[in-house]
């Protein structure tokens, strides 16, 4: 019992250092963006808190992070409903109907390439394609890239949902009559709200954090998103840090809500078929 009991306190305190660990950058952050720039310098721990840097932040005259907050909300709502709609089509055309092996083969092998590519090496294509789309420097071609990087995944996770889904469903649904739209629409869907809220908030996070992309098809403000803005905050001959720490929190919070509210999904989502045999 005594073994025991110390087997379990070793790994709470475990677990209780990489929490600390994990959280700690997060909470120096939080700190930083209510201290004064002299402050922050300084290093001093005990501080009198002030909202200036939040101020600056969204009130300034020479802030633009309400543009890109809004770019940032657009970009990823954007990717992630391209990408909810193409994934979830294309992933129960693969699960249900009849294709050829080699067909099937093909597209799931094609995506696993595309996923295991470095996204830096198609930074070129996407800046050439949306030069000739005359979409560069908007939100379309940061969508245009983002959906590009984040299918496969959406493939895969919601193909695995789509089979995993007993045919006698439908088949029971074909005999009252039901069309294929209707089944798709009125069973399937249904029954796989885990992985579309896996894989919707996945997406979602991985374009509001995308720095990449965001930087490398834009020029202005006009397409920027929240990351590009938070790293114009390292200017020649200052860094201003307060507001730097300001903006970096404020980003987290959307992803933080999201995983939040959704985390009993996620976790189904991510782990289906983790125990079949």
């Amino acid at each position: 019992m005594t073994r025991s009991r110390a087997h379990s306190a070793l790994l709470h305190g475990f677990l209780i250092l990489v929490a600390v660990g994990t959280l700690a950058p997060l909470l120096y952050t939080v700190l930083t963006s209510f201290k004064l720039q002299r402050d922050i310098y300084t290093g001093v721990f005990w501080f009198e808190p002030t909202m200036l840097n939040y101020d600056e932040l969204f009130f300034s005259r020479r802030s633009t992070f309400f543009q890109l907050t809004q770019n940032s909300v657009v970009v990823g709502l954007g990717s992630m409903l391209l990408v909810l709609v193409a994934g979830t089509l294309g992933a129960y055309s693969m699960a249900r109907f009849r294709w050829r092996k080699i067909y099937t083969a093909l597209v799931l092998g094609w995506l696993v390439f595309v996923h295991m590519l470095p996204p830096v090496t198609l930074v070129g294509p996407f800046y050439l394609t949306s030069r000739a789309l005359g979409i560069y420097d908007t939100p379309w071609a940061i969508i245009f890239a983002h959906t590009v990087l984040n299918l496969p995944l959406a493939f895969w996770m919601l193909h695995s949902y789509f089979t995993d889904i007993p045919k006698e469903l439908e088949e029971a649904a074909a005999i009252d009559g039901a069309s294929n739209i209707q089944s798709f629409w009125h069973i399937m869907l249904p029954l796989t709200k885990p992985g579309l809220a896996a894989t919707a908030v996945l997406v979602f996070v991985f374009s509001w954090k995308d720095f990449l992309f965001a930087l490398s098809l834009g020029s202005t403000a006009n397409s920027y998103t929240i990351p590009v803005g938070i790293a114009g905050f390292v200017q020649e001959y200052n860094i201003r840090y307060g507001e730097m720490a300001a903006a970096a929190f404020f980003a987290t919070l959307p992803a933080l809500i999201l995983v939040v509210l959704a985390q009993r999904q996620i976790v189904k989502g991510l782990t289906l078929g983790a125990l079949k045999g």
